[in-house]
């Protein structure tokens, strides 16, 4: 697929016969709930932050290990000081300053993840040919945070499971049925919506992270100097001085510390920025920086052969006998929560990517009446519990996923350093002195995790890339198979006008509204030429109706609906929504008084285009592609279900198509 056919796809993402899916209710602007900082903030720690907020549980301990046939790192002072800098200075760059303070202000109208800010640079940027490659860039992003959606909820799960045999050690045997059986669970609430989830998890990820920060501050007690050597660069630097390559190796490690800081961005249209904003900065950071000064003051207080054998878990072993089963189980809800972020991350990608043009129709449910954001897709959700499971029942342990986690992860963060590059230059305008050294640290930071990761592709890496290319493909082999189609639709198609005329004095008349679907706002309907041909009749009032989705999550009510009257009772009307809207046709249709008289459904029919492809060998898209592509075809979801037509008022003609 070339750029400009993926540009193509971005800008004309207006089929209503084939590729938008629902989307957001009228009127809601993502971030803006004012009145509702405080419960919002509180949802995003159980929702946003799980991700994050379990790294603790295994990021300390797999930078110590053994990786890629490289001994494990000695555990010293020098070596526990500068793991402990580079997590602390990994936070401060990835999260704090790249994420939160840079990136989540260039939103969508509040809408977050790597498909909105590609919309986003692609409005601003007024089409230009160089935003070719940022497409391909943002799709690939996307791709790649659907890896991440499948490895999070094992890797996440499964360390937490683990601790259940420091409860008991006939656990030991069961962590991975009690894994997949936790995994089911967890797939299973998703339908009861974010919101609701959130207001369940919230609480119990607020004591999750009280309890991190409390079991740190109890080691830093006996050794407080740990939080001054952590904040301190110079001892990442001699770390780097001291091992050379095998420091850069345990950066493949020390990134899972910041996993789930993309999902800061993408489930940013779920509570908004300033929620999150402050729920990191104030709550979330302290505690788990708190927690990982800890686990290395613990280490540091016991002699050498004792904290060889502490390094192997130091989570679980930091805490006190008296309260660890609570602490355990407690964990285990962190973990289960910790997937939320990801799995609704992936419902607003998938979301933005269906009305962009870039999947076929889902069906989307939308779980709160009060934020437009929070929505649930069956399939996706469905489909990330089989990836998931399969995971578990692959690798089996969490040390084995750590090879598998973080590729997908540093690759889409870098991904979002060069789009965030666009955004400063097209966007907000920055002068290229001002926005390359900040540009230049982010990039240098990314790479640096990316390719620390790329070491770990024999050992399991290659599992996010495998799932991050099929997913490209599938993404822009629909992207690109409906823009032949509409190609091959509008091909040799006559002018409305012309046909208006000549049909008007060739049918007979019938009482009622006939609105036929258009995926364009030029040339005659396939179905009203079937109908006509086949029929030989045209009702009273023909309205030739495209849905054209904008490359902005919402549409004002004033600049909803456009006419032209072509007289002789037809009209051409074009519905405009965001690509967060919800396209329901008869409700909108409802408030239009533009054609004449106002719409009511019972004496209104719709007709639909059913296109059926057939392969051939026209240049186009090879064989294999277009075959693929007619799978994606048949298998969307209906587009009466999606428009929302009344059952009883529809008719569908087909016709068959060669791309």
């Amino acid at each position: 697929m070339t750029s400009a056919d993926q540009t193509e796809a971005v800008q004309n993402s207006d089929n209503p016969d084939a590729d938008q899916g629902h989307a957001a209710g009228y009127g809601h602007h993502h971030g803006q709930h004012h009145g509702r900082l405080l419960p919002l903030a509180i949802g995003a720690i159980g929702v946003v932050f799980g991700d994050i907020g379990t790294s603790p549980l295994y990021a300390f301990r797999e930078t110590f290990a053994s990786h890629h046939g490289a001994p494990g790192i000695h555990v010293d002072p020098v070596h526990i000081y500068g793991v402990l800098s580079l997590v602390f200075w990994s936070m401060m760059i990835v999260v704090t300053f790249k994420y939160v303070l840079t990136i989540m202000k260039a939103d969508n109208k509040g809408e977050g993840g790597s498909l909105a800010l590609l919309a986003l640079i692609n409005r601003k940027s007024e089409h230009a040919r160089w935003t070719g490659p940022f497409v391909l860039l943002g799709v690939f992003a996307t791709a790649l945070f659907y890896g991440d959606s499948m490895i999070t909820p094992a890797m996440s799960v499964l360390s937490a499971t683990e601790g259940l045999q420091y409860v008991a050690p006939g656990f030991k045997d069961w962590i991975v049925p009690i894994a997949v059986a936790i995994l089911v669970m967890l797939f299973g609430m998703q339908s009861y919506g974010t919101e609701r989830v959130g207001r369940l998890f919230g609480p119990i990820m607020i004591v999750y992270f009280l309890t991190l920060a409390v079991l740190g501050v109890s080691h830093l007690a006996v050794m407080p100097e740990v939080i001054l050597q952590t904040i301190n660069p110079l001892n990442a630097i001699n770390f780097f001085i001291t091992d050379g390559f095998r420091a850069f190796i345990a950066m493949g490690s020390v990134v899972l510390a910041v996993t789930g800081a993309e999902a800061l961005y993408a489930d940013m249209g779920h509570f908004g920025r300033k929620p999150i904003g402050i729920s990191w900065m104030t709550f979330v950071l302290p505690a788990l920086m708190l927690n990982y000064m800890g686990q290395g003051a613990m280490v540091l207080s016991h002699t050498p052969a004792e904290a060889a054998q502490l390094i192997r878990d130091p989570f679980f072993l930091m805490i006190p006998d008296a309260v660890r089963v609570p602490v355990i189980f407690l964990a285990l809800a962190a973990t289960i929560i910790a997937s939320q972020a990801v799995i609704s991350g992936a419902f607003s990608l998938t979301q933005q990517a269906i009305q962009l043009g870039f999947m076929p129709r889902m069906q989307i449910k939308h779980t709160s009446a009060s934020t437009a954001g929070q929505i649930y897709i069956p399939v996706i959700n469905w489909g990330l519990m089989i990836m998931v499971i399969v995971l578990v029942l692959f690798f089996r342990s969490s040390s084995n996923l750590a090879a598998a986690y973080g590729i997908a992860v540093t690759g889409a963060m870098f991904i979002d350093t060069l789009l965030l590059a666009a955004v400063l230059v097209t966007l907000w305008r920055w002068p290229v002195w001002k926005a390359a050294p900040l540009v230049a640290v982010f990039i240098v930071v990314d790479m640096a995790y990316l390719g620390a990761n790329l070491i770990k592709v024999p050992d399991g890496g290659w599992v996010p890339l495998t799932m991050g290319f099929a997913i490209f493909t599938l993404l822009t082999t629909w992207s690109r198979g409906r823009a032949l189609m509409r190609q091959s639709m509008d091909d040799g198609s006559i002018p409305i006008e012309v046909f208006a005329k000549s049909a008007h004095s060739s049918a007979t008349r019938v009482a009622g509204t006939a609105v036929f679907m258009a995926s364009t706002d030029s040339g005659v309907p396939s179905a009203l030429l079937h109908n006509i041909k086949h029929n030989k009749v045209l009702h009273e009032r023909v309205v030739i109706l495209t849905v054209a989705i904008q490359d902005v999550p919402f549409v004002a009510s004033t600049t909803r609906a456009s006419v032209i009257d072509l007289g002789a009772g037809f009209y051409r009307l074009t519905l405009k929504f965001g690509f967060l809207e919800e396209t329901d046709v008869p409700a909108t249709l409802k408030t239009v008084d533009l054609c004449g008289q106002p719409f009511e459904m019972m004496k209104t029919s719709f007709f639909l285009s059913r296109q059926t492809l057939l392969a051939s060998a026209k240049p186009g898209m090879a064989i294999w592609r277009e075959k693929l592509f007619a799978w994606m075809l048949r298998n969307a979801a209906s587009a009466m279900e999606f428009f929302r037509l009344p059952t009883n008022r529809v008719v569908e003609l087909g016709s068959q198509v060669e791309i």
